[in-house]
């Protein structure tokens, strides 16, 4: 994550740049930096750490400054080079006069360097925004247009941007585009703003344009114009932000559940950040203390959790025993703290919660370390209850998820399970190195692999809209997409009401079945790959043959599974044993969709809190 504010007009350029970052602080720290067209010259100041040194340098460097005019901002979490001063946003072309900033992540940033280096640009840092600067200027070079330099250039990224650019022959104008990064146009009285997310300007103005994918924003300080990328005009819709902080949270999504849902990509780019650096180095967790001796004499795992967390958990099982080779046990920790347990100092006991204050969760974290056990605690609030009682700690650094229905904080604890898994591995040399190394590929990719799915949803909201009339639901699956099924199942009971039960696929013929008929719609997920493929498969078919209407969800593009089932739901190709991480996605969409449909409260369902703080 990290945070763009650009500012063209009469106010004072930097004090409109330094207040637009810090109301975006909280998307990164690890550096921050700003450009500035001042009188026919581009100046640029970048700062390690938090926004207070960049704040400090341009106090001392004021004297330096004649009369601004426009300037473009960014505050960094690091994701491609180490956090440095060489690697802080704004990047700049071999020549110094264009200047860039990004969000997001270029995935062929290797190949487009390369290419670029041999038509003679020098690089000065490791990461893949400084590409796009080269890029742009060899561009501009031949077309002398900001606005077509930009167009042509981010035609040909993959991944994901948000992105402004400056260009010292071009004073008058910032050109922003964007594609699976938020960015929006704030719209003044002579004078226009763009920025990643609504903070960021909303002190100084209440109208705006939020872009959408593949559309590039040219503004002056009179005009905004807004095109697609082929260089056809759209028409925006001009939004009023509401001034009440929790509405304007919502950034523009009517619910907090979509935003959530929407948020997750970041979500996952913030929690790889610090903690998988390159496929070629060791996934690196500061704050979990275990080590060779400590797995040397473990005998089990077990994973203790509630609700949304206890899904997570299952997942964790196959991830951690495929991985690890441990034993791994998962309890709902209303039931574990009422048992005789068999834990012991040889046991790792890991809590997984939200909030990192579930009562039930932290009474049995409480038994035991009463019985000398290390405790890991998977949370979202490092400064919980539950984070204080733990030997070791992974944040899952999700953000404020205000919805009810856990949707951004499931997802950052699956990869937190990943990352853990990984570690578990790498210290126990557990798995083949080249096989690790292919799925931290994989997960750095995982990011645009959810944007792409929520770039196009209407097959999702299609199925929605045609299923929000039943009042039951089955959901099957095998291996490690059970637990997938099991929180698909969940999210639709809690914000429709409807009554939907996950169950392991082949389980069906073992009473449920007797439940199927026309009235019946029963989901099926079924990832290619691995070895219950067919077996779902089979299954599927079973329910068919009672008249049951049948869903898919897969990566498959087998023509046999449209013949057999009513609705497919294709997401991108992914390892069977990530797939948790992209098959929940849909699910949420399907479960807020036809909510939606039924007209139910989303946020704030019946009967149920955020954070259960009794037993």
């Amino acid at each position: 994550m990290c945070g763009i504010v650009g500012y063209i007009g009469k106010r004072d350029v930097v004090s409109v740049l330094l207040k637009g970052l810090t109301n975006l602080e909280y998307r990164g720290y690890d550096s921050a930096g700003m450009a500035l067209q001042d009188c026919g010259e581009i100046k640029i100041y970048k700062t390690l750490g938090k926004l207070v040194n960049l704040k400090n340098e341009l106090e001392n460097k004021k004297s330096e400054l004649k009369h601004p005019s426009s300037g473009i901002g960014h505050i960094r979490w690091a994701t491609h080079g180490s956090p440095s001063l060489v690697n802080a946003h704004p990047h700049t072309c071999s020549c110094g006069k264009l200047v860039v900033v990004h969000n997001g992540i270029i995935e062929n940033y290797k190949e487009l360097r390369e290419e670029l280096i041999k038509k003679g640009c020098v690089f000065r840092s490791q990461t893949d925004t400084e590409t796009i600067a080269h890029l742009v200027a060899d561009e501009y070079a031949n077309t002398k247009n900001l606005e077509e330099a930009v167009r042509n250039s981010v035609k040909k990224l993959q991944g994901a941007y948000a992105v402004c650019v400056i260009h010292k022959d071009a004073p008058d104008i910032i050109v922003g585009a964007r594609k699976h990064a938020p960015m929006l146009v704030g719209i003044g009285d002579g004078e226009n703003f763009i920025a990643s997310d609504t903070p960021a300007i909303i002190e100084y103005t209440k109208r705006t344009i939020y872009l959408d994918d593949n559309e590039i924003a040219v503004i002056s300080q009179n005009s905004v114009k807004v095109t697609d990328i082929n260089g056809h005009e759209v028409i925006k819709k001009v939004e009023t932000l509401p001034w009440e902080p929790v509405a304007l949270s919502k950034l523009g999504f009517k619910h907090f559940m979509l935003k959530e849902i929407y948020e997750q990509s970041d979500v996952i780019r913030n929690l790889l950040n610090g903690k998988l650096y390159d496929i070629d180095e060791c996934v690196k967790l500061d704050e979990v203390k275990i080590d060779k001796e400590i797995l040397k004499n473990l005998n089990k795992i077990e994973i203790i959790a509630c609700g949304t967390s206890l899904h997570a958990a299952l997942a964790g099982k196959y991830i951690i025993e495929d991985f690890a080779g441990i034993s791994v046990e998962v309890e709902a920790s209303s039931e574990y703290i009422y048992r005789k347990t068999t834990t012991n100092a040889s046991t790792l006991v890991i809590g997984v919660s939200q909030s990192g204050e579930t009562a039930d969760t932290i009474t049995a974290i409480k038994q035991a370390k009463a019985k000398n056990s290390h405790v890991l605690i998977i949370t979202n609030r490092p400064d919980s209850n539950m984070a204080r009682l733990a030997d070791s700690l992974i944040p899952v650094n999700a953000g404020i998820e205000v919805s009810v229905a856990a949707t951004k904080s499931y997802t950052a604890q699956l990869i937190s399970f990943y990352l853990l898994a990984i570690h578990l591995a790498e210290i126990k040399g557990s798995m083949e190195k080249s096989y690790l190394k292919n799925i931290k590929h994989e997960l750095i990719q995982l990011p645009s692999k959810i944007e792409e799915i929520l770039s196009n949803t209407s097959n999702i909201k299609e199925c929605a809209r045609k299923y929000s009339s039943y009042k039951n639901f089955i959901y099957i699956a095998r291996g490690i997409n059970l637990a997938t099924a099991y929180e698909g199942a969940l999210k639709l009971k809690e914000i429709s009401y409807i009554n939907a039960t996950g169950y392991p696929a082949g389980e069906l013929k073992h009473g449920p079945i007797a439940m199927l008929d026309e009235t019946m719609p029963v989901l099926s997920i079924l990832m290619p790959g691995g070895i219950t493929y067919e077996k779902v498969l089979s299954n599927s078919e079973e329910a068919k043959a009672r008249n049951a209407k049948l869903i898919a969800l897969t990566s498959s593009d087998d023509k046999n599974i449209d013949a057999l089932f009513d609705v497919v739901i294709r997401i991108p190709k992914i390892s069977e044993i990530l797939s948790p991480a992209l098959t929940c996605v849909p699910l949420q969409l399907l479960a807020y969709y036809i909510a939606e449909f039924l007209g139910k409260d989303v946020d704030q369902p019946r009967n149920l809190a955020k954070s259960v703080t009794v037993e």
